[in-house]
């Protein structure tokens, strides 16, 4: 097989697996209310159905990227992507809900498996002169996956039931198999080898404190602040604690210090995380403004955020050009600027906004978070070395699953009690002192034009 359609079967599994998973989370939450109703479940038990699977993921993500590293991504990923379709289809035919929602944790654990490895995978196959390009393309196609995804789910669920959105992901699932089977097995890197070991400690400790935290932020718009949420809290920084001390004192850390010391590595994920939590945390209230205060329904509202999935799409396809041209620092730069632009214009929006306001503030939003989401995270990966790779990719989809959660928390929080759309105001004005925060730690990126550091040296 040839180099090039080595890369070119190896970015086509990464996009598809990748594609799989932001579909799935989409579709399901347009499903949700008929799967509730079907069941005849409780609203927190369908809750449930998609908590338990973010929970997992998030816990999981950093862990299933070192196994990544050790055992080959191309191996990880496989089986992944099996256990993702195998547990979509069971779900597809799930007697009750107690069933969907054990099945949505084991469909969690498939995903923290592939997820990393779509990364590790790019990382190992692409010359690092090109990866930015191939990372821009695999991210492209997230955006689009997950603007389709609600038409998608709305569609099927409104013609089959709730059951056909789990078996959409049957058919990409079956392609990117054939795709990452058909592509060569790469000897493991030597930091990746079996006589290292892995930090099963470490890893426990990073999964439960990620699994406390995001349930934490993920509970918190329903239930709000209480003694529950401080000692969930609480919890997650005692154990994110042990888990600092037990790195700094294992010989084989799960996080490698000088990983994340890396000045590719460690600002860019302080940017998708706080980018990613303003994107959410202003949406989060401007979805409620759409519907409750200007009086749109579903489906106009939908039309009228279009233009965010658009923008996003088309700058995180076109970002790697300008990345290489101008430095990944300032496309970076740019993007959280239009982030931050983007939120305090939203803050603006009122009753009588009119659709080229809202619109502006969309564009802004999605250019932005596309070009920052796709430059970002070629850093991040590249940074890396190849036997770190898959420990960088969970990292990033990490940061990607934890930001979310905690910019509609603190929307939340901003919000208080009342209508979330009425308080669009402090809401987006509190995501965009998170984004400029962002901007902050963008301007810490290493300069140059797309040439960092080909691997990171152990200490």
């Amino acid at each position: 097989m040839t180099p090039r359609l080595h890369r070119r079967l190896t970015l086509a599994a990464s996009i598809t697996g990748a594609v799989l998973v932001a579909l799935d989370g989409t579709v399901l939450t347009v499903a949700r209310p008929v799967l509730q109703r079907d069941l005849h479940a409780s609203v927190a038990a369908a809750q449930w159905a998609g908590t338990g699977y973010l929970v997992t993921v998030a816990a999981l993500l950093v862990f299933a990227g070192r196994l990544g590293d050790r055992y080959g991504h191309r191996r990880v990923f496989a089986l992944g992507v099996a256990g993702f379709a195998a547990s979509s289809a069971a779900i597809a035919v799930a007697p009750g809900i107690g069933w969907v929602v054990a099945l949505r944790v084991v469909q969690g654990v498939a995903g923290a498996l592939l997820q990393p490895a779509t990364l590790g995978m790019l990382r190992t196959a692409w010359p690092a002169d090109r990866l930015a390009g191939a990372i821009a393309v695999r991210t492209a196609a997230i955006g689009l996956a997950a603007a389709a995804g609600p038409l998608v789910g709305g569609a099927l669920t409104a013609h089959f039931g709730w059951r056909s959105v789990f078996l959409i992901g049957l058919l990409p699932a079956g392609a990117a198999l054939l795709a990452v089977l058909a592509v060569p097995s790469a000897a493991r890197p030597a930091a990746a080898t079996p006589g290292g070991g892995l930090d099963l400690p470490g890893a426990a400790l990073l999964a439960l404190a990620l699994a406390c935290l995001v349930q934490t932020l993920v509970a918190l718009p329903d239930s709000g602040w209480s003694a529950g949420t401080a000692l969930g809290l609480a919890v997650a920084g005692v154990l994110g604690l042990a888990l600092a001390r037990h790195e700094r004192r294992t010989a084989r850390p799960l996080l490698p210090p000088a990983l994340l010391r890396s000045p590719a590595v460690a600002p860019p994920l302080g940017v998708l995380l706080a980018t990613s939590a303003a994107l959410q945390g202003v949406l989060f209230p401007a979805t409620y403004y759409l519907q409750d205060v200007l009086g749109l329904d579903p489906l106009q509202s939908a039309l009228r955020a279009a233009p965010l999935a658009v923008a996003m799409i088309l700058a995180a396809a076109t970002s790697a050009r300008p990345a290489k041209r101008h430095g990944e620092r300032a496309v970076v730069l740019v993007g959280t600027v239009l982030v931050t632009s983007g939120a305090l214009l939203t803050a603006r929006l009122g009753p009588g906004s009119g659709t080229v306001g809202i619109t502006v503030c969309f564009l802004l939003l999605g250019a932005g978070f596309g070009a920052v989401m796709a430059t970002a995270t070629a850093l991040v990966v590249r940074g890396a070395s190849t036997g770190e790779a898959g420990v960088a990719g969970g990292l990033q989809q990490t940061a990607l699953n934890v930001g979310p959660a905690l910019g509609i928390a603190l929307a939340t929080t901003t919000t208080g009690s009342g209508d979330p759309g009425a308080a669009l105001t402090p809401s987006a004005l509190a995501m965009a002192a998170l984004a400029a925060a962002g901007t902050l730690l963008a301007a810490r990126l290493p300069d140059g034009t797309g040439r960092a550091p080909e691997s990171v040296t152990r200490p």
